[in-house]
């Protein structure tokens, strides 16, 4: 297998050679081989997202990384959450000092209405409590409901070393830079405060892993030693590049572009089973993660769904089985318990 562009660049500049560049280190596999498990938000199949417990319960389980969001506070500090909205993630709808923050804005030429974490001081945020974001679908994890702070991404970066310690092996942090075009514009850029906890921390490539869906955010990433991942929705494009498509950068033209400055790409699972895309991500010389992968009916391919009701668990097995048998290099998941099960058989 041939690697990207940044990844022979970065084994250049270390001076041993392109062959360094099919090691973990060089391209954030995983050690032991096999596909990575990427605990997405942590184990959100069984936690609240984006909190100690989930992210801790993500590595007892087998995770290899864990992926935090990230967006800043008023004071520019990178906290981790799906969105900025924050309602749904946090009881502040029930603080009634924050009643006059509900407010409307527009994100990425969406409108949102809500509570953001950029009107907020770190210090205010320390004041709410995570939610089940999904409690109609997860109604068994809303017990844990207004246990764990918000956590920043220095603090994922802490924990993820501690469990390294406790778990002995290194436990990689995934973070994504969420609405980097708007957040740039309203003075609150994410990519410098990024970038100075992975210098001041010294994460390398075995230690972290940078996704966007801007690549405009990515190539503001370069230079830091660590991959790169560039993630792919389904319609439309990155919201960076208006006039390019999803589509097109899934093409083998877009690919070649896209290694250029990436090491990985990471489409919905959607956009791999049934096409070239793996074969074509892999001549590219990118690695490639599929997301998200959920154990619930109403999130897996009719033919693995089991039970009448949507939230009823279903073969979950069977769908990792089959995206291992095509060649992804990782998987994002709820559930990377499941997953990290299903790679042993």
């Amino acid at each position: 297998m041939q690697f990207g562009r940044r990844s022979l660049l970065l084994a250049a500049a270390a001076g041993t050679g392109a062959a360094a560049t099919a090691s973990p280190a060089a391209a954030g596999a995983r050690k032991g081989g096999g596909p990575v498990v990427i605990g997405h938000r942590g184990a959100a199949g069984w936690r609240p997202e984006h909190t100690a417990p989930s992210y801790t319960y993500a590595v007892q389980t087998g995770a290899d990384w864990i992926e935090p969001d990230l967006v800043p506070t008023k004071d520019h500090v990178l906290v981790v959450r799906h969105e900025n909205e924050i309602s749904q993630t946090t009881d502040v709808a029930r603080h009634p000092e924050f009643a006059d923050r509900r407010t409307t804005k527009t994100v990425d030429g969406r409108q949102v209405t809500g509570w953001f974490t950029e009107d907020f001081t770190l210090a205010e945020l320390k004041t709410l409590r995570a939610v089940e974001r999904l409690p109609a679908v997860r109604n068994r994890n809303t017990v844990f409901d207004g246990r764990a702070e918000v956590m920043t991404f220095q603090e994922v970066v802490d924990l993820a070393r501690r469990l390294s310690r406790e778990h002995g092996r290194t436990i990689a942090v995934f973070p994504e830079t969420k609405h980097p075009t708007y957040f740039r514009s309203i003075g609150l850029p994410l990519e410098p405060k990024l970038a100075a906890v992975i210098r001041r921390n010294r994460l390398g490539p075995r230690e972290c892993v940078v996704q966007s869906f801007e690549p405009t955010s990515l190539r503001r990433m370069t230079g830091l030693g660590v991959p790169l991942w560039q993630a792919l929705g389904t319609t439309g494009g990155p919201y960076d590049l208006p006039s390019t498509t999803y589509r097109d950068m899934m093409t083998p033209a877009g690919l070649a572009g896209i290694a250029e400055y990436a090491d990985w790409i990471g489409p919905d699972k959607s956009s791999v089973a049934g096409t070239a895309l793996v074969a074509d991500a892999h001549a590219a010389g990118l690695r490639i993660g599929p997301y998200t992968f959920r154990a619930e009916n109403q999130f897996l391919p009719a033919q693995f769904r089991h039970g009448s009701g949507p939230n009823d668990f279903g073969d979950a097995f069977a769908e990792y089985a089959l995206y291992y048998r095509m060649g992804v290099d990782a998987v994002v998941t709820d559930f990377p318990d499941l997953a990290v099960i299903a790679r042993r058989s």
